[in-house]
């Protein structure tokens, strides 16, 4: 029997399963799981390793392409969710987090292998401002990251009562390795001024200060039992710096990765230089992936080729729907996006010019994520034979 693994993964206690996945080696609480499929027939492998090395493995399977969600703001929206706030999704943490666990379960079944907690524009300092004691506040950080693993729970139960082949009524109700990333928002998210959109955060905001506040938040979600950190909309070098650095000094001990936006195609939104950004990312050794998020789709081919010039690590991709957003009046402008089926046409192209994850910010769906799932035949048989 050969058993072939990514070269990360080499070095790492391997355990084969039966192929009823409940089966235990006796330390299933720290073990990650990953669909094997061994001479024809479908087990389990268990590898034994902690966080970081557990989630870089997952990320790094080859030839394989792992499906990140969509956006979710828009999908709480949908379902009635009020977000006229300064907290912006997070305000459902405190007002209906039954309907983050809801768009959870909806991307999980669109075919989503990681889902992005809540926690974007979640802040101590800003449920502080909202009358929350501190204790409080580091709870609803740890929520956000609670309701992600419920709605992975329910839907490997529903996976369980599903059809043999995976598919029911059109939802993707598959067993397979599942992440849950903690999003961390920039500095600027937190204002809700529209400056995570210009990096522009003045000269008192220093490198210090920007450490100085996302160092507990970052704490709190790196222990709360997500699989890994995304440093989400990074809009300047400083705040990547400064999540390097945090990662450093605090010993975070699970990955992250960084995600930075662009609105030319070129630099980050800010004006600095894409590659200096991510040779950030490049060299910090807790960073697993480095990427584009919330990026019009029409940029992200030219930014994968410059991103690739300076990483060796696997590249994430998930654009925005191409729509534009009015920062004075605080809403998308209708009309001036593209279709899923555009949005996806891309997407096999971004795969073969180095994109390993890719899936969908604002504006994107459930439907998006599921086209995406879709037009990746290749996918389900590079992951299985991992």
């Amino acid at each position: 029997m050969t058993i072939l693994l990514d070269k990360q993964v080499l070095g790492y206690h391997v355990w084969i399963a039966s192929e009823k996945w409940k089966s235990s080696c006796g330390r299933r609480d720290k073990c990650k799981w990953q669909i094997a499929n061994v001479g024809g027939v479908e087990s389990l492998i268990s590898l034994h390793w902690s966080g970081r090395k557990a989630a870089k493995a997952t990320l790094l399977r080859v030839g394989g392409v792992a499906i990140i969600d969509g956006g979710l703001a828009t999908e709480l929206e949908r379902h009635g969710a009020d977000l006229n706030d300064p907290l912006w999704s997070a305000k459902c943490l405190l007002t209906s987090p039954h309907l983050v666990r809801a768009v959870h379960l909806d991307y999980l079944e669109a075919g989503a292998d990681i889902i992005i907690t809540a926690s974007y524009q979640a802040t101590i300092q800003g449920f502080e401002a909202k009358g929350f004691s501190r204790g409080d506040s580091e709870a609803l950080l740890r929520k956000s990251v609670e309701i992600a693993c419920e709605a992975r729970d329910v839907y490997y139960g529903r996976c369980k009562e599903g059809s043999p082949d995976g598919i029911d009524d059109g939802r993707v109700l598959k067993h397979r390795p599942i992440l849950v990333a903690a999003s961390v928002g920039s500095y600027g998210a937190y204002l809700a001024d529209g400056s995570e959109y210009s990096g522009n955060y003045g000269d008192a905001i220093t490198l210090e200060t920007l450490k100085d506040f996302h160092r507990r938040r970052v704490q709190i979600l790196a222990e709360s039992g997500a699989d890994l950190i995304a440093f989400e909309t990074v809009p300047n070098k400083v705040e990547a710096q400064a999540y390097a650095e945090l990662l450093e000094e605090e010993d975070i001990k699970i990955p992250a990765w960084f995600s930075f936006n662009s609105k030319d195609g070129i630099n980050v939104v800010s004006g600095d230089s894409l590659l200096e950004c991510a040779s950030i990312a490049e060299s910090c050794k807790n960073a697993v992936a480095v990427g584009i998020n919330c990026t019009p789709p029409r940029f992200i081919h030219g930014l994968i080729l410059s991103i690739k010039k300076v990483t060796t690590k696997p590249i994430l991709i998930y654009p925005n729907s191409g729509e534009s957003y009015d920062g004075d009046r605080k809403e998308w402008v209708q009309n001036t996006g593209i279709s899923d089926q555009d949005f996806v046409s891309y997407v096999n192209k971004w795969c073969e010019i180095g994109a390993a994850l890719v899936g969908g910010c604002c504006r994107t769906t459930p439907h998006t994520i599921r086209a995406i799932y879709k037009t990746l035949p290749k996918r389900s048989a590079a992951l299985s034979s991992q």
